[in-house]
């Protein structure tokens, strides 16, 4: 069993200040459980508490059916892969993987055999004569996940193994991380910031805002079913967009204009009429209103004059502002995360829609778009819950 449990597992540093409060979390055998969330959540801090390099204040730690707090790194049978890859420059591809298993007395041919092994799974045969300086970035990266590879631990710990690799390599590496772990089925918690890296990585992600996990399920989950106002801000590319809303019954009113609401997506009253919420709509549930055809009933049109319009070949972004100001501190959280401060305090906002790439919109011209209010997203300004979750 390499079941890793975290049982309200508290780190709390000598100013008083906690970093991860009271988490529970449970990783199954052999599932890849991502860890994600803006700078400073605490999110790191629960990978090296399991890891050993951070002393647990609280709470209780098992990796299979063995409470772990006490125990030594060395002594927890798991691997780690870092952002820095940390290889020895003098040392070759075949040495740099080796080592590990030198350092506990491992014999010779079962060193070689376990290094070979890790070589052909990580396509790395040719390299393991060379030194680290004569390799690529992403063949650096697989050489240090080579080195967890061969000592064949219980879990693999990886804390932003692709952050220093550029854009197109990440996404090469992406996909050789997740065929890795599958092949292996080796429990893996993967921690990034990346959310595209969480949403296409993970079997199940686990969100994390000021030392608190928010919500843990799967990327579908997350995505169509989020608990509360972060959660649906940080997962999603583009991010989803907010507006403030007024709730009539099973209408409600938002700057594009009034909308009806389904009953599971309000779950209102009539008593909550003139109720302010805050309304998410993701970019896809908008559309060009000339492209809509026989959905168009299940949603409302109107107008807007689109700023400016990207084309990704086989979809367009259309952006256009809306007035009125939202005071929330998830969504002032997820503005800082992305260096949007200044446009979050803002009395406008910037929406994007996903729209078909048959659209005709114009930058600097009204175009009449659709939005698909059964997609509507209703959430509690001041707690930041969303109404009517699942």
């Amino acid at each position: 069993m390499s079941q890793i449990v975290l049982d309200k597992v508290t780190k709390r540093y000598a100013d008083g200040f906690e970093a991860v409060k009271e988490m529970d979390l449970e990783v199954n055998d052999g599932e890849f459980m991502i860890l994600v969330g803006p700078s400073g959540c605490g999110k790191s801090t629960a990978l090296r508490m399991i890891a050993g390099l951070e002393d647990i204040s609280g709470g209780e730690l098992r990796i299979g059916d063995q409470v772990v707090n006490q125990l030594a790194p060395k002594d927890r049978d798991i691997a780690m892969v870092f952002q820095n890859y940390a290889l020895y420059p003098h040392m070759t591809v075949r040495e740099n993987m080796a080592f590990p298993l030198k350092l506990a007395g491992v014999e010779r041919s079962e060193i070689d055999r376990k290094v070979n092994d890790a070589a052909s799974i990580l396509d790395l045969d040719q390299h393991l004569d060379r030194r680290p300086a004569n390799l690529s970035g992403g063949q650096r990266q697989r050489v240090a996940m080579g080195r967890a590879i061969v000592r064949d631990p219980k879990a693999f710990l990886m804390d932003e193994p692709l952050s220093n690799l550029d854009a197109k390599l990440r996404v090469q590496m992406r996909t050789e991380v997740a065929r890795i772990q599958n092949d292996l089925g080796t429990t893996t918690v993967y921690v990034t910031h990346d959310q595209t890296e969480a949403m296409t990585l993970g079997d199940r992600v686990a969100v994390m805002r000021a030392g608190v996990l928010q919500q843990v399920g799967s990327p579908a989950e997350l995505y169509s079913d989020p608990v509360n106002l972060f959660v649906a801000g940080f997962i999603g590319s583009p991010a989803m967009n907010f507006m403030p809303a007024q709730l009539d019954g099973d209408r409600a009113k938002l700057p594009i204009g009034e909308v009806q609401v389904p009953p599971e997506r309000h779950g209102a009253g009539g008593s909550d009429a003139g109720r302010q919420v805050i309304a998410g709509i993701r970019p896809e549930s908008f559309e060009d209103a000339a492209l809509v055809g026989e959905a168009r009933s299940r949603g409302t049109t109107f107008r807007a004059r689109i700023d400016l319009v990207e084309s990704m070949g086989s979809e367009l972004y259309a952006y256009f502002n809306t007035e009125g100001g939202i005071e929330s501190d998830e969504l002032a959280e997820l503005a800082a995360d992305t260096g949007m401060e200044e446009t979050a305090s803002s009395s406008e906002h910037t929406v994007v829609a996903r729209l078909d790439a048959a659209s005709r919109v114009t930058r600097g011209e009204e175009a009449e778009l659709w939005v698909d209010s059964s997609k509507l997203y209703l959430f509690d300004p001041s707690s930041g819950r969303r109404l009517a979750h699942a």
